[in-house]
């Protein structure tokens, strides 16, 4: 591949190689590989890793792993490297996802509006390469085409804090 081919044509390939990469780390180091990324930002490029482990991922985690990859990716082309939890929040892209997440409050938010609204809440029941089905508080089942849907993410509730006690610095 010519070495001045646009953008286009080269990220599959250093998309796929840092994910090859990037993979081989999380299986050594017990971590799950969620999403490789390549961004255009106005630092430069930024590949993106995002890596998981059950019961939450740590800073330590993160360090070990970055230090782990980094030699690795030598032949990648980028200028930054990002390696990060996907967060509560993550959108819910594919089945694997949709595995984890089973029975949770999600959000789906459509392209238009359907019977008036872009945003629907309940617990997500179902989810194919076509459709997504969640059932609301009032228990009624709501299935959306997979193409209409721009966005499905958890709902994350923040338990109730008491701030009484904190201080903040005041300058």
């Amino acid at each position: 591949m010519a070495k001045n081919q646009g953008a286009r044509g080269a990220r599959p390939n250093t998309v796929h190689m840092a994910e090859t990469c990037a993979q081989a780390v999380a299986d050594e180091l017990g971590l799950e590989l969620v999403e490789v990324t390549l961004q255009k930002e106005s630092r430069g490029k930024c590949l993106c890793v995002y890596v998981d482990k059950e019961g939450g991922l740590t800073l330590d985690d993160c360090e070990r792993y970055h230090k782990r990859l980094q030699p690795m990716l030598e032949a990648v082309d980028y200028d930054i490297m990002e390696v990060s939890s996907p967060g509560v929040d993550r959108p819910i892209k594919n089945q694997r996802d949709f595995e984890k997440n089973r029975g949770a409050q999600v959000e789906v938010k459509l392209f238009a509006p359907l019977n008036g609204s872009k945003l629907f809440t309940g617990a997500l029941t179902d989810m194919n390469d076509k459709t997504v089905t969640i059932t609301s508080a009032e228990e009624e089942e709501i299935t959306f085409e997979r193409k209409a849907v721009a966005l499905i993410k958890p709902v994350v509730e923040l338990d109730d804090m008491d701030f009484a006690d904190v201080e903040l610095d005041e300058e």
